[in-house]
């Protein structure tokens, strides 16, 4: 094996974007082809696959285009402008729901489902970033895409403090912020994405996940074969 390629399993800690983590991989190994699989907000944590090396980066499409999945906590009660916890409140409503009421509206959006992309997203329109547009107060017509959620399990629901934890397994174009907002609009609650971590990427893992510190520690002590799965051996789940 080549020990300067290879694809490293990043965990993305929150509030750095995922070009930073790039940045920080291509300091540590001097390498300069060296590429994401699929941007992780900063708000995000978890599973972030990162390319090093040239026959790496060749697979950063079929990585990016695998099932993923997250756990989200969804907070009812509000809509944001961003569909998150970090935009400006929109309308807040009246929580008066039974567990059984989320239960059933959360299992409407299981299986092949067509959803907005929210404004706040990468997606280019007109050769301009979706988000770019927003922040200038723009807001344009997005298509529905069709996506499918395979499984939603419901971890945990707090009444009192109006939060749903929830597993989500998808494939690729999924906006688990929309997802949380459309079950809120759903609910008849609003709703909003309060927390998102990414627990899988195809065939990587949060279990099996590294910090940005524990590669460079491993790095410096060239322990490759702990740090980098060999491009030849990758597999899908």
């Amino acid at each position: 094996m080549n020990y300067l390629t290879g694809i490293a399993n990043i965990y993305k800690p929150i509030g750095k974007t995922s070009a930073f983590a790039v940045a920080v991989i291509r300091r540590i190994t001097k390498i300069k082809k060296v590429g994401h699989t699929g941007t992780l907000d900063p708000l995000a944590t978890g599973v972030l696959p990162i390319c090093i090396g040239r026959e790496s980066t060749r697979l950063s499409d079929i990585i990016m285009a695998e099932d993923k999945q997250y756990r989200t906590v969804l907070k009812l009660g509000q809509t944001t402008t961003t569909q998150d916890i970090e935009g400006e409140v929109i309308e807040t409503f009246e929580v008066n729901v039974t567990e059984e009421d989320i239960i059933n509206a959360v299992k409407k959006f299981e299986g092949e489902i067509y959803q907005i992309p929210p404004m706040y997203s990468a997606i280019k329109i007109g050769g301009k970033k979706l988000y770019e547009l927003a922040r200038q107060g723009v807001e344009v017509e997005r298509k529905p895409r069709k996506i499918n959620i395979y499984k939603l399990e419901i971890e945990n629901i707090d009444l009192e403090n109006s939060e749903v934890t929830i597993l989500v397994d998808c494939s690729k174009g999924t906006y688990i912020r929309t997802l949380c907002n459309d079950i809120g609009e759903s609910l008849g609650t609003g709703g909003f994405m309060k927390s998102l971590i990414r627990t899988k990427c195809g065939g990587f893992n949060v279990e099996n996940s590294i910090t940005l510190e524990e590669f460079e520690r491993l790095w410096k002590e060239e322990k490759f074969d702990e740090i980098l799965t060999p491009p030849s051996t990758y597999q899908k789940d």
